[in-house]
C-alpha cells in the first residue's frame, strides 16, 4: 500500500487552499535499473478531489507528471470542518484515499 498523502486545507475567506503531497514512485518506462533493465511504467492514472462528497477536481494523467507529485487548488464556498477528500489510482490498480478538514485561517 501507498504511503500516506499529506492534505492541507486553510480558509481563506470562503475559498479554500488545498495542498496535496502524493508519495509515488511516477515511473516513466523508459528508466534503466543497475542491471540495464527498463523499468516498468507505474503511474498516477486518475486524481479525484471531493468536497462534502461534491467532486471538484477530476484529472485523469499520465507518466509525464514528475515522481511525488504536489497538487494545489482552491475550493470555493468552503467552512471550517468541511471535509476534503483525494483519491488517486495508478496504472497497476493501486487506489489510495486520504480525507483532511478544512481548517479556519489563523
Amino acid at each position: 500500500m501507498a504511503e500516506p498523502m499529506r492534505i492541507r486545507a486553510t480558509l481563506q475567506g470562503d475559498v479554500a487552499d488545498v495542498r496535496i503531497l502524493m508519495r509515488h514512485p511516477m515511473e516513466t518506462g523508459q528508466r534503466k535499473d543497475a542491471k540495464g533493465d527498463i523499468v516498468p511504467t507505474h503511474f498516477i492514472q486518475n486524481v479525484l478531489v471531493t468536497h462534502n462528497g461534491r467532486t471538484v477536481l477530476d484529472a485523469q494523467w499520465s507518466q509525464a507528471v514528475s515522481r511525488d507529485p504536489f497538487l494545489g487548488l482552491r475550493v470555493k464556498g468552503a467552512k471550517a470542518g468541511d471535509r476534503i477528500a483525494v483519491t488517486w489510482t495508478d496504472n497497476k490498480g493501486d487506489k489510495r484515499t486520504d480525507e483532511a478538514t478544512v481548517a479556519a485561517a489563523s
